[in-house]
């Protein structure tokens, strides 16, 4: 008869003690050539990510060029001085390297992600790309020809439609923030190699740059790495440049979008409101999230899971341009879809939550979810260097001090209920919405108009 093994049974482990969390703190340094540098030693993290930030916002393109500086920033990669474009894709590749690279309102980003053993290489390549980018005509028109076949297919998604009107709404036709970001097909068509260099040539310099390093830095001579490769970038000081303050027109009103025979409504709410300098911040972060940040908010609540309205819908808020003079601004918007019947009680169901909101005010549970969803989970959000790169180029880019994201977090937790609902109902002022629709003019333009919630026009969906 075979003798049953007996089993051993271990001390279950205990837990130990939490370690207490801040947002890391990068260090600053400025090259010889004006480049600003900020790093941030991460240990463990073999891939280094670096943000590179150049002063280059929408608002300085060229009339009539919308659109230039996403070509630019798409061209930087395709080719160098020393490396046609193909090269250039070669080179990155066998150093494990991705580069990438956009335009937003605040100016271009251009992101690097490397293994640190390949760095050096990785980091001479993105000067190359900095210092003495080829522009091509080929190449430049290679990437005009793709963003124009790009276009129609933004104008074809709903959410993006949405935003594009709601952007064309609120701000006056003569703002750069009124059009869209990467242009339109009359302004991108425009577009060639000459006018992206100007372009590159005026606003593209190192002294009103800044490069952001996070990974683990260990055994790495950054300043002397910097040094041999983006301290090689040249360039004259800048220039001054003025910067409008935002203007908005909040004015109560549903613009829909139409597009007959949708069996969908794609809702798009917004208005201006607060940029990051403003101390109530803090607050509207935390009320915007207790009202439609995740699946469990007030808006979830009754839009979906009481009235399977919707499989979603979002309240958050998106900095536009931040500066400490006051003249920066953010977009607070509710957005989400629902079936075509639905529109007009989902959106009534909407108002009537922000109502209540005001008349009744958050829960202290509301609050409390809010707060540990978004202060407990910060140091899982910031695991990558990527992550840490990216907000510390963000409060570069919005001139805000190199501790705010560790103050911000102290400060989330130190928010009350009264607080944050104040400020909830300050950023959604239920008289001072402009709601985009886009859906089925048809079907949905009389449910809507009998809301009143502001005058219903229809514009041609392009």
């Amino acid at each position: 008869m075979t003798e049953l093994a007996s089993m051993e049974f271990h001390p279950q482990p205990q837990a130990g003690q939490a370690r207490p969390w801040a947002f890391p703190a990068p260090e600053r340094g400025k090259l010889d050539n004006g480049l600003t540098v900020l790093r941030c030693h991460r240990p463990g993290q073999q891939v280094v990510a670096v943000e590179v930030l150049l002063d280059t916002p929408l608002d300085a393109e060229p009339k009539g060029l919308d659109g230039i500086a996403t070509i630019m920033a798409r061209a930087l990669s395709e080719g160098t001085d020393k490396h046609t474009a193909e090269e250039f894709a070669a080179e990155l590749e066998r150093c494990g390297a991705t580069l990438d690279a956009y335009a937003d309102h605040p100016g271009v980003r251009v992101s690097l992600e490397v293994p640190v053993s390949r760095l050096p290489k990785a980091l001479g390549l993105l000067a190359d790309a900095l210092r003495a980018p080829a522009f091509e005509d080929s190449e430049v028109e290679r990437l005009v020809n793709n963003r124009l076949d790009e276009i129609p297919h933004e104008l074809a998604n709903p959410s993006r439609r949405a935003a594009k009107e709601l952007s064309k709404e609120l701000f006056p036709a003569s703002a750069r923030m009124s059009r869209p970001r990467q242009g339109t097909e009359e302004t991108v068509a425009d577009i060639d190699s000459a006018s992206v260099r100007a372009f590159y040539e005026r606003h593209v310099r190192p002294a009103t740059s800044t490069v952001v390093v996070v990974g683990d830095l260990t055994g790495v001579d950054l300043d002397t790495l910097l040094g041999d490769t983006l301290g090689a970038w040249t360039g004259s000081p800048g220039e001054t440049r003025a910067v409008a303050p935002v203007i908005a027109d909040d004015t109560g009103r549903v613009v829909i979008v139409d597009r007959p025979g949708a069996v969908q409504t794609q809702l798009l709410i917004g208005r201006i409101g607060p940029d990051r300098h403003d101390r109530v911040w803090p607050a509207q972060v935390l009320g915007t999230y207790c009202l439609g940040g995740t699946l469990t908010s007030r808006l979830d609540k009754v839009l979906r899971e009481e009235k399977g309205y919707t499989y979603g819908v979002r309240a958050f808020g998106q900095v536009l341009r931040s500066a400490p003079d006051g003249t920066g601004a953010a977009m607070l918007a509710i957005s989400g879809s629902v079936d075509t019947p639905n529109t007009g009680p989902a959106l009534d169901d909407l108002w009537k939550v922000l109502r209540g909101v005001a008349a009744e005010g958050l829960t202290d549970a509301e609050r409390d979810f809010a707060v540990q969803n978004l202060v407990g989970v910060a140091p899982l959000k910031y695991e990558t260097a990527a992550s840490v790169a990216n907000t510390l180029a963000d409060q570069v880019e919005q001139q805000l001090p190199d501790d705010y994201q560790a103050t911000l977090y102290q400060q989330l937790a130190a928010t009350g209920t009264v607080e944050a609902t104040a400020a909830a109902v300050s950023a959604f002022p239920v008289d001072r919405l402009v709601t985009i629709l886009v859906g089925d003019a048809a079907e949905i333009r009389e449910p809507v108009e009998a809301l009143g919630i502001g005058e219903v026009t229809v514009v041609a969906a392009e």
